[in-house]
């Protein structure tokens, strides 16, 4: 007999948002940094990528390098069961798929009370699709299943690609000093002797971090930056910074390894996605949007496509059919 799931089954089911923030949520419970890793594997040397080598973007890039972690996937690829099934493969029988998120837009017309005239507003709703990695899928084509070896730049390299990138953007950056800080009121960044890191690397990462918050400027993207420490506001624009201080450094292979595992910045994300489960969508969208101006900047946007900053997850869908995807 077919197994027909009725409304209030589906009502019980966590939303995708409430999935991801309460798997981001446990990892910042376990004293983790989510999007901070010491090390790097052939899944980290760019972002997660769909079956046709399309970057994810924003909350789905995140989510997606949380679980290829926790997994230990090596390769950065995922794929719906349908594109699998079409590449000859076949997911192995109790792998447990994923969800990424994209958004639909559509018009709705409502009646004004006060002038009864009928007025249309654009309007977007999140919808969520199954995908797994190419790690749990058989017999797909080899280009699915070669896992890329670390791409481990020479010093002088990895330098001189690290200081083209932070010239390109044309930031007020003064050295010295022993904080890493970004001072909106003048647009300015201060950052210590590159000497006084541990690896130009780190250096190169934190400057990043210190630049996604001055693309925040009024005169850029115009985000708020007046905020207390300790505030919301202060700990949402730390996510932000960190997140896509993570996504740009995925295009250079710099470490996402800006903060410390401070019990400060746990604690305040930790209350800021406890409070709202689409917290961690808004700041992944601002984040994306941070990034793509930097990588914009250093003529490295192709990398990633612009997308509608409010998006938080990807604008288009993949090709699903109606099985394949779950309502939001």
């Amino acid at each position: 007999m077919a197994y027909h799931r009725t409304r209030a089954a589906a009502s019980t089911r966590p939303s995708p948002a409430a999935t991801i923030t309460q798997a981001l949520i446990a990892r910042l419970e376990a004293g983790t940094n989510p999007w901070r890793k010491p090390w790097t594997s052939p899944a980290d040397l760019t972002r997660p990528l769909r079956a046709c080598g399309q970057p994810y973007r924003g909350i789905n890039a995140i989510y997606l390098w949380l679980i290829a972690e926790a997994h230990g996937y090596d390769c950065p690829i995922w794929m719906t069961y349908n594109q699998a099934s079409a590449l000859g493969g076949q997911v192995r029988k109790g792998e447990k798929a994923e969800i990424a998120v994209f958004f639909k837009s559509y018009e709705k017309t409502d009646r004004d009370d006060t002038t009864s005239d009928d007025v249309t507003s654009r309007r977007r709703v999140m919808r969520a699709y199954h995908v797994f990695n190419v790690a749990q899928i058989d017999n797909l084509p080899e280009r699915f299943t070669t896992i890329p070896a670390s791409a481990v730049c020479l010093p002088d390299e990895h330098r001189a690609k690290i200081d083209a990138f932070i010239a390109t953007q044309g930031a007020d950056i003064r050295t010295g000093g022993d904080s890493a800080h970004y001072v909106p009121a003048r647009d300015y960044i201060q950052i210590p002797r590159w000497q006084d890191f541990e690896s130009y690397a780190l250096y190169g990462s934190t400057t990043i971090h210190e630049l996604a918050h001055w693309t925040g400027h009024r005169s850029r993207l115009a985000r708020d930056l007046q905020n207390r420490f300790g505030s919301a506001d202060y700990a949402r624009e730390e996510l932000i910074a960190e997140m896509a201080s993570a996504m740009v450094g995925a295009d250079l292979g710099l470490p996402a390894a800006h903060l410390d595992n401070h019990a400060a910045y746990l604690a305040s994300w930790l209350k800021l996605l406890r409070e709202d489960d689409n917290a961690i969508f808004k700041a992944a969208a601002k984040a994306e949007e941070a990034a793509q101006f930097l990588l914009r900047n250093a003529g490295r946007s192709a990398a990633v496509n612009s997308h509608d900053p409010e998006a938080a997850g990807d604008d288009v869908s993949p090709e699903l059919t109606p099985a394949e995807r779950i309502a939001a």
